[in-house]
């Protein structure tokens, strides 16, 4: 059963400029509904999705200047310093302004303007490995699926000599010294550890200062101190990204990924790991590049059952923000990521900037799916109930976390805010703050 609907919570009162600017502008004329009951008081969330729907109806009618009032209204309520509901709202302004700008180019030149406090070309900047272990560790977001996975994993290669894992994430394998590390406590001799990643990732944050190279010897040097057996190994699969005029890099790795190409030796196990990967993945069928009537993620998975791997772990992000429509996609990323803004809100001042650099990256996340379409707009997350479907489909079979399992998991939750908890369905298990699911961690193994 999914999480109910979150309570709506109001924010801070409209600033007083902006009452006049609304009725001049005419958007009580132009959607009475579009204000009722939100003026004359504090304006709660519900409020403001409203606001961010008539905005993208309007975008997706070519209204160029409905929009614009409409974003007017939202730039006066939005603050990159203010509570939860501004900061997100500040950020959904900044996506629609760049929709904006890809679709009414002429009509709205808006490109260079400051929204929310936050400058439209902002970028997140690098980190270094210590900065982005500090990252991961802000919020258990990563770290649940971090947990679950290698706990899964631990158990999945007891008494097996030599381990290959490959692994698709986009945290620079942050997850593999917890795994290192609980091997070498392991009684008797560990095993021997070959660690492949692709030379390529999705173009999305976190960004790290320093090459794949150099964290395979960072992990090197760290296995050698505990005395684990460890390898590391980047898989050449060129340089291409989801840029114009350029392979996808979804394309490369299910052209590029083989047996052969990663050299897996008869007396090696072969473990697949994906931590917020298979959403970067395009489902629709109809993708130009797709074949067989079978979407990239699909083929992918066809892919890795082809492997014939011991065990494969998928850690996603638990929503919907797949869909077609435009109405559809801003309303679930609303209510959906709104659970990080909040969350960051129980322990962080507001002008930390730690949160504001954590914020920029989800931010770069919502404008992606607010303002890109097509092959572009790579932020795909399917629900869990979803993907155990799709896993079926591809002949994988679930396999139970043992109770090691998730007294590692609690034992990780009790580090934090006493908002996040966990539960299960059927043989997944969700990490949920407030009780609303946030993500799903599960694995997998060949049928």
């Amino acid at each position: 059963m999914r999480a109910e609907v979150r309570p709506r919570r109001s924010v801070s009162s409209i600033p007083a400029s902006a009452a006049p600017a609304l009725l001049q502008a005419g958007i009580r004329e132009q959607g009475p509904s579009l204000f009722k009951g939100c003026l004359g008081r504090s304006l709660d969330a519900n409020c403001i999705e409203k606001l961010l729907l008539h905005c993208g109806a309007a975008l997706e009618k070519k209204d160029s200047t409905l929009a614009q009032q409409i974003m007017w209204v939202l730039n006066n309520i939005a603050s990159s310093h203010g509570d939860p509901n501004q900061r997100l709202t500040s950020w959904f302004l900044r996506a629609l302004i760049t929709r904006a700008s890809r679709v009414c180019p002429v009509a709205m030149n808006l490109q260079r303007c400051s929204v929310g406090g936050v400058h439209l070309s902002f970028l997140g900047r690098p980190m270094s490995v210590t900065e982005l272990a500090g990252y991961v560790d802000l919020l258990p977001w990563h770290r649940f699926g971090f947990s679950a996975s290698n706990s899964a994993i631990s158990n999945a290669i007891q008494g097996h000599p030599r381990v290959h894992i490959l692994d698709f994430s986009i945290t620079h394998c942050m997850q593999w010294p917890t795994l290192i590390d609980e091997l070498s406590r392991k009684p008797g001799a560990a095993p021997f550890v070959r660690l492949s990643v692709p030379s390529v990732r999705p173009k999305v944050p976190p960004w790290l200062n320093v090459s794949c190279e150099q964290v395979g010897q960072r992990l090197a040097n760290f296995a050698k101190s505990r005395n684990v057996p460890f390898a590391f190994r980047v898989i050449p699969i060129g340089d291409s990204i989801t840029e114009v005029g350029t392979e996808p890099y979804h394309e490369s790795i299910i052209n590029n990924i083989s047996v052969c190409a990663l050299g897996l030796a008869a007396d090696e196990i072969l473990v697949v790991n994906c931590q917020n990967f298979l959403h970067y993945l395009p489902d629709e069928v109809g993708d130009p590049l797709s074949t067989n009537n079978q979407s990239a993620r699909d083929r992918f998975l066809e892919l890795i059952r082809g492997l014939n791997p011991k065990i494969v772990t998928v850690v996603d992000e638990d929503s919907n923000l797949g869909s077609l429509g435009l109405s559809s996609r801003i309303s679930a990323c609303f209510n959906y990521l709104w659970i990080l803004f909040d969350a960051l809100e129980t322990f962080l001042p507001r002008d930390s900037t730690q949160r504001l650099d954590y914020e920029a990256d989800i931010g770069y996340k919502i404008e992606n799916i607010i303002a890109f379409e097509g092959l572009q707009r790579i932020e795909r997350l399917e629900p869990s109930g979803e993907l155990v479907e799709r896993m079926r489909r591809a002949h994988f079979h679930s396999v139970p976390f043992g109770e090691e399992t998730l007294a590692e998991v609690k034992c990780l939750l009790g580090e934090h805010a006493s908002g996040w908890g966990m539960k299960k369905e059927d043989d997944i298990w969700v990490l949920t703050w407030k009780g609303h699911n946030a993500v799903f961690a599960s694995a997998w193994g060949c049928s």
